[in-house]
């Protein structure tokens, strides 16, 4: 009831906006000035929308981690990406729909005469999804346009920013922001995350310190062990807390698979091979919250996902589906949640940093929490922890295998960030698209291609720093295992 209520306002400051009377020579449809709250609440749902996208025109990470598989149109599913100029369209929904009116926020907040807290509070909230965003877009690319960025016609062209030197920007950033954070007013019921509720922003916040952190883990210890343990110490996530998005309901605010099948009328996407037999080979309770089952040809009702990366289409009635959850309009978006810091920290104990708990502990943590998020019940988390090939203890492999395959299960229908952790663990394996050799599933986006044409210049010097080649098998800096 909560989002309602706050989408509710929200409607009630644009149509305010639209409809007050103005002067003869002002264009309504057309304003020159956008109230902050208006502009914040823009970006925040839309940084959410384009993490959640199905779109394979703006987000194809779904596809690239074998999550799912398309059906008809395959080209997406082996990484053809210039036809439908993919990277740029994901580029463009960050900088330009979440990074500039979150830019454009913080501007009008320093000239802005109210509350000193209030003021600091929505700025600092600002730069926390600022943070978010650019992770996105670092993760998803490599180096790109970051000091320089954001200018429109005073810099056009802009420079190429070091990744890993954006990485230890926008950690300051967080920082700041974090110490920024005072009890007190802030978005109120436009923000549409958390209603204003301070607390939850500095959980946010951390967690978000706990993610960047654990990324640099393999190319920077000291730095990933000071951020998590600095994120501790200022409180995390836990069962049960997330940054979720619940939509209203009501067009356009729909969940992104329901917009898609459902207003679209497509049916574009099944369950992967690739995760079905993960799940099959666990007997993982997790897949009749997540699939349908189909005939085996025997009678046999059994859960079958589509061949992940075939070279030709596949019949979407011969496989698993997705189960009716997935297609109320109301169906929730993540951006973050506890299942997925249980899982950092079990990997940071398994690294030496001092987070608490055994690796052991948090393992069976996050397993337990995602289950139960999903509809499970606590008998399914008992049954799955007591499989030999599930506990931590007999489950093969080393610790990034355990901790990859299950956090792989747990970060399901979210491709943004299973892309990263898959390129950053290394597990689970995934099937060899047909025609391929593993080396060719994406380690990146390859940049816009109308930056060739927009930006040569810089577009060039961010090539050859790459050795001459931008192609999606090369690997983001913290990706070095």
């Amino acid at each position: 009831m909560k989002i309602i209520k706050y989408l509710s306002i929200v409607m009630v400051l644009i149509i305010g906006v639209t409809q007050c009377k103005l002067p003869d020579n002002v264009d309504p449809k057309n304003p020159t000035e956008v109230p902050i709250e208006t502009l914040f609440t823009n970006a925040e749902l839309a940084l959410v929308n384009q993490v959640d996208h199905v779109s394979v025109n703006l987000n194809t990470h779904r596809l690239t981690v074998q999550y799912w598989q398309e059906m008809q149109y395959f080209d997406e599913s082996r990484y053809l990406y210039q036809d439908r100029q993919i990277p740029d369209g994901y580029a463009r929904e960050f900088y330009r729909d979440v990074l500039m009116d979150l830019k454009r926020t913080k501007e009008l907040l320093a000239d802005w005469g109210g509350a000193v807290v209030e003021r600091d509070n929505k700025i600092a909230i600002a730069t926390i999804l600022e943070v978010y965003a650019w992770q996105c877009v670092v993760d998803a690319f490599g180096d790109m346009p970051y000091s320089e960025a954001l200018q429109l016609d005073e810099n056009s062209r802009p420079a190429y920013d070091d990744a890993a030197s954006i990485y230890t920007s926008i950690m300051s950033e967080l920082g700041i922001a974090q110490s920024m954070l005072k009890e007190g007013a802030s978005y109120g019921g436009t923000d549409l995350l958390f209603g204003g509720d301070i607390a939850s922003w500095k959980k946010f916040a951390a967690s978000l310190e706990m993610r960047l952190g654990m990324r640099l883990a393999d190319v920077n210890n000291s730095a990933a062990q000071t951020a998590v343990e600095d994120a501790m110490s200022k409180g995390v996530f836990g069962n049960g807390e997330g940054a979720i998005l619940n939509y209203v309901g009501v067009t356009p605010h729909v969940n992104a698979i329901y917009d898609a099948y459902i207003i679209g009328g497509r049916q574009d996407y099944t369950p992967a091979n690739t995760i079905v037999d993960l799940m099959n080979g666990l007997d993982d309770p997790r897949r009749a919250l997540w699939f349908t089952q189909v005939d085996d040809g025997s009678g046999n009702m059994i859960y079958l996902g589509a061949v992940a990366g075939l070279d030709g289409a596949q019949t979407y009635t011969n496989f698993s589906h997705f189960t009716a959850p997935f297609f109320e309009p109301t169906f929730p978006a993540i951006l973050m949640e506890g299942a997925e810091m249980h899982f950092l920290m079990a990997e940071a104990i398994e690294r030496g940093y001092n987070v608490g708990g055994t690796a052991e502990a948090h393992y069976n943590a996050g397993i337990t929490e995602s289950i139960l998020y999903w509809g499970g019940t606590q008998a399914d988390v008992d049954a799955y922890l007591a499989n030999p090939d599930v506990a931590y203890s007999t489950a093969p492999g080393t610790w990034r295998q355990k901790i990859g395959t299950q956090k792989y299960i747990a970060l399901y229908n979210r491709g943004v960030e299973a892309w990263a952790e898959w390129r950053r663990l290394d597990f689970p394996l995934l099937n060899v698209p047909e025609g391929m050799v593993y080396n060719d599933i994406p380690k990146r986006y390859p940049y816009p291609f109308n930056e060739k044409l927009q930006n040569k210049a810089s577009y060039d010097a961010a090539v050859a720093k790459m050795g001459g080649t931008d192609d999606h098998r090369q690997r983001v800096f913290w990706d070095v295992n």
